[in-house]
């Protein structure tokens, strides 16, 4: 596993070896990056950066080498935790990373400014990324008109919660990626 572009591309990221944990393929996130930033804008540079169920980080990595500027990767498993602080470390990314120990589905309210891309990548057919997102939404946790990006398994029941509006749907394999936009209420 490695990071496939941007300024810290090919370098090695440590995987797990829990089979809880089921990391993004380094050719699934090369899609999804080459997606983001060929037909939605590039949301990736400069952003403030969400990963949920992070398992290694590779997702918030990713977006960090490819220049976004903060990532927050989330995770309630300790060996997931244990990878992600190994992978910051590895990358030097300390100073541009928080490691966020949270039930990805009870968030809760944000502790900051709120994030413009999202990335969830739950346990696969679990049914998580629509609690998961309400959570994000329900707590302030993203911008208007932040990108959400949901990995799940292809012909997993997903229910879109109110607020988001569905952009793009693509499946490689048995993944299936969506690509969300966050319309927030307006006051």
């Amino acid at each position: 596993m490695r990071i496939v572009g941007g300024h810290f591309k090919g370098r090695g990221l440590s995987g797990p070896t829990s089979p809880g944990i089921r990391p993004t393929s380094d050719r699934l996130r090369e899609t999804i990056f080459n997606v983001l930033e060929h037909a939605h804008g590039d949301p990736v540079a400069g952003a403030r950066v969400i990963d949920l169920f992070a398992g290694t980080g590779a997702l918030g990595l990713e977006a960090l080498s490819r220049g976004a500027a903060f990532a927050m990767l989330v995770d309630n498993g300790s060996d997931a935790r244990a990878l992600l602080r190994a992978n910051v470390e590895t990358l030097g990314l300390a100073g541009v990373t928080r490691i966020f120990r949270r039930d990805a589905c009870k968030l809760g309210d944000a502790p900051g400014p709120p994030f413009g891309l999202a990335f969830l990548d739950p346990p696969y057919g679990r049914d998580l990324a629509g609690p998961a997102l309400a959570s994000l939404a329900g707590g302030g946790w993203l911008a208007p008109d932040a990108v959400c990006v949901v990995e799940d398994a292809e012909g997993a029941p997903f229910g879109l919660p109110d607020g988001f509006v569905h952009h793009e749907w693509r499946v490689q394999g048995d993944t299936a990626v969506r690509i969300l936009r966050y319309r927030a209420p307006s006051l």
